[in-house]
């Protein structure tokens, strides 16, 4: 039995190192040329659209009919926030801080601002190359590397990385988050916990994607905006420490101390790693739910990913950060993470911080759990179209690795998650730079509409007849306007 803890421990630490290696030396410099290429090729589309991401999404819902067989732009946007507002919102800010120091948030927000731009063109060319299934869109970074550079082994490695790494390591990671924060406030044993937590995911996956959207858009506006109220609330009660906390993350983020000691590499390094893990920009995670919506134009969708990059690393996490930065605990301490996060509600609105807390765990976990969910699917449909596959693997992320990850320690979970999410943003930030050139052809295509006064642009296929894509139809067959 000692024999195997001790493989298992010699295999996270080599694990661990690899993917560590991977994130320091390849990833966070590839991730960084990515956002400012695309930044600049795309003349600062995060900065010029701005206004045009919110009337988007504001528009998005008006005009449905049916929405048992369409997944509006919304709805879409409501899953993939509920796996970017995750447990990392609330821990992995707090590790970004002690790590990193406050400083950090400053290279979390650069990392958002810029890499929002990935965001566009993944979920960009993800509507581009989407194929229609019986009931929804569906496609995502295999499709695309599929289709746009007609590559299956490479398609084929970037879904087997998805489906480990979402679909089985992160719903365990967030499955032990949930049972350990309803253990710690009421006392709930984390398999009954974990049992009650696979049943309610089952309930839902089983419903596909448009149970899975329709439950995602009521339950992420109702987490994002009670944490966002509690945090102005907190702020509110502060207001006068504003201008401080700034001067402190600035500070902290160029100071001289830092580059002197060597620091700065740190801070920088860890405030990039942690927004990404958050905010997912370039990881090729949200495409899958992306291509899902049925809009008029692929830059649609793009514009509303691209914002909910700001929406999750700009807004949410920024709330955790100057709650904690406000409550003055200890960054010092030895403390970090959830529990960090936790002393600093505790400072400030009492013995209803921990219980205010897991409620929010449970929400950002859960929402997380089934959005992981449909990422897992949406590649095992493209790996194969056999529905006792699909029933298996529903299985196996929804009641499996959730009881797994209720009962067990999850050291090596987490080392494999990380080396699997590192790995498949390399192979998505390869595709995104061989065919980016897609997203920005519908960017300018877009653009020319809206300057000739045309109000809900209208893409259609024969625009890049050499793809020879499946969906969006000819002139001829376009139907009335959609009024997203």
């Amino acid at each position: 039995m000692g024999d195997l803890f001790s493989a298992e421990g010699w295999l996270n630490t080599t694990l661990a190192s690899v993917g560590d290696a991977i994130w320091t030396y390849i990833l966070i410099g590839v991730l960084v040329a990515g956002a400012l290429w695309f930044t600049v090729r795309s003349k600062g589309l995060q900065f010029r659209h701005l206004g045009e991401m919110f009337r988007v999404l504001g528009r998005s819902g008006i005009g449905e009919k049916d929405t048992k067989t369409r997944i509006s732009a919304f709805q879409a946007f409501s899953v993939s926030m509920a796996t970017r507002v995750g447990t990392g919102n609330l821990a992995g800010v707090a590790t970004a801080i002690t790590i990193g120091g406050p400083g950090a948030v400053f290279w979390m927000w650069i990392m958002a601002i810029f890499g929002s731009s990935l965001s566009f063109v993944e979920s960009t060319l993800a509507q581009i190359f989407k194929k229609k299934e019986k009931e929804s869109f569906i496609g995502g970074p295999a499709y695309y590397i599929r289709k746009g550079l007609n590559c299956k082994w490479m398609a084929a490695l970037f879904a087997v990385l998805i489906i480990v790494n979402f679909g089985m390591a992160n719903n365990s990671i967030q499955a032990n988050t949930i049972c350990s924060a309803l253990h710690g406030a009421f006392g709930i044993k984390p398999l009954l916990a974990g049992l009650a937590l696979s049943a309610l995911t089952l309930v839902i996956i089983f419903g596909g994607i448009h149970r899975i959207s329709n439950v995602s858009s009521v339950i992420v506006p109702i987490m994002a905006l009670g944490y966002m109220a509690l945090a102005l609330f907190i702020l509110c009660r502060h207001i006068d420490m504003i201008p401080q906390v700034f001067s402190l993350i600035f500070k902290d983020a160029f100071g001289i101390r830092e580059v002197a000691g060597g620091g700065i590499g740190v801070t920088i390094m860890t405030g990039i790693r942690r927004g990404l893990f958050s905010n997912e920009a370039g990881e090729g995670s949200v495409p899958n739910v992306a291509a899902t919506a049925d809009i008029s134009h692929p830059v649609k969708q793009g514009f509303i990913q691209a914002l909910g990059v700001f929406v999750d690393t700009l807004v949410v996490c920024s709330c955790t950060a100057f709650i904690i930065l406000f409550s003055g605990v200890d960054l010092g301490s030895g403390v970090s993470g959830i529990k960090l996060t936790q002393a600093a509600l505790f400072n400030e609105i009492g013995r209803t911080g921990p219980v205010f807390i897991t409620i929010a765990v449970f929400l950002f976990a859960f929402s997380t759990i089934i959005g992981n969910y449909y990422y897992m699917e949406a590649n095992v449909r493209y790996l194969t179209q056999k529905r006792g596959v699909l029933f298996v693997f529903r299985l196996l992320s929804g009641c499996v690795f959730v009881l797994f990850g209720a009962a067990a320690s999850l050291d090596l979970v987490w080392t494999v998650g990380d080396l699997c999410m590192a790995l498949q943003t390399l192979v998505n930030l390869v595709a995104l730079f061989l065919l980016g050139r897609y997203a920005l052809r519908a960017l300018r295509d877009y653009n020319e509409q809206k300057r000739r006064g045309i109000a809900n642009p209208v893409f259609t296929r024969d625009q890049m007849p050499e793809l020879n894509l499946e969906c969006w139809e000819t002139p001829a067959e376009v139907p009335a306007p959609r009024n997203e």
